[in-house]
């Protein structure tokens, strides 16, 4: 966030989001824009503490990040699974394979209910 580390491609606009139950941090989502792969963005990190996974707290992180994406005028969102875990869990909120390595979202803004 300070920009101090520099993804490959990342421009300088970058976000991090906290989901926060009882005073405690349960999990964070993390984004930037970006020129990679031709991408407008994208999803750096998210984590979600183990005793809250399942519960709906890392696809709501996606989607308040997806609405600043959208207010960034960021739509092609590209992100790096790093597992097949994470490679289903992806594919299950709207991620294609962009490549052997990456997936992405055409327009991650179809995952907003306006």
């Amino acid at each position: 966030m300070n920009l101090e580390l520099h993804p490959q491609k990342a421009l300088a606009p970058r976000i991090i989001y906290v989901a926060i139950k009882d005073d405690l941090i349960i999990g964070f989502i993390a984004g930037h824009l970006t020129e990679r792969f031709e991408c407008d963005g994208e999803l750096e990190w998210i984590n979600v503490i183990t005793k809250e996974r399942g519960k709906g707290v890392a696809p709501s992180l996606i989607l308040v990040l997806a609405e600043w994406f959208r207010k960034q005028n960021a739509f092609k969102i590209c992100v790096d699974p790093g597992d097949e875990t994470a490679r289903k869990f992806y594919a299950k909120n709207g991620a294609e394979k962009l490549n052997e390595h990456w997936m992405f979202w055409n327009d991650i803004s179809i995952l907003l209910k306006d």
